[in-house]
């Protein structure tokens, strides 16, 4: 798994690319860390090169939202996949996370 970042409209975009599994989890998880860390209050992930996510990449994606939930912040997925999508709605996730079709309509929003 890679993880590129980038700067847009006052928050930060994490461009995943790869599998989110057990193993590359915890790589996801230090990434938002280390931007929640820096200051950053909104966060949007960007899944169009995710073929695949976990329970153990849900868990990092719950954890998130639990520390980005005060006024101001936003936390926010976007590109999601058909089979990312559709694991997302089996766990429940799509009334919990704000998911985008893409980063522009993401940003729009902010």
């Amino acid at each position: 798994m890679e993880i590129t970042t980038s700067f847009r409209e006052g928050g930060t975009v994490l461009s995943v690319n790869g599998r989110i599994d057990t193993t590359a989890a915890p790589e996801l998880e230090q990434a938002i860390i280390h931007e929640i860390d820096k200051g950053t209050r909104k966060i949007l992930l960007d899944f169009s090169s995710v073929p695949y996510i976990s329970s153990g990449g849900l868990r990092v994606l719950l954890a998130t939202a639990k520390k980005l939930k005060n006024p101001g912040d936003k936390f926010g997925l976007c590109s999601l996949s058909p089979e990312v999508l559709k694991i997302m709605k089996l766990a429940g996730f799509t009334s919990i996370f704000s998911i985008y079709q893409n980063e522009g309509e993401a940003l729009a929003s902010w």
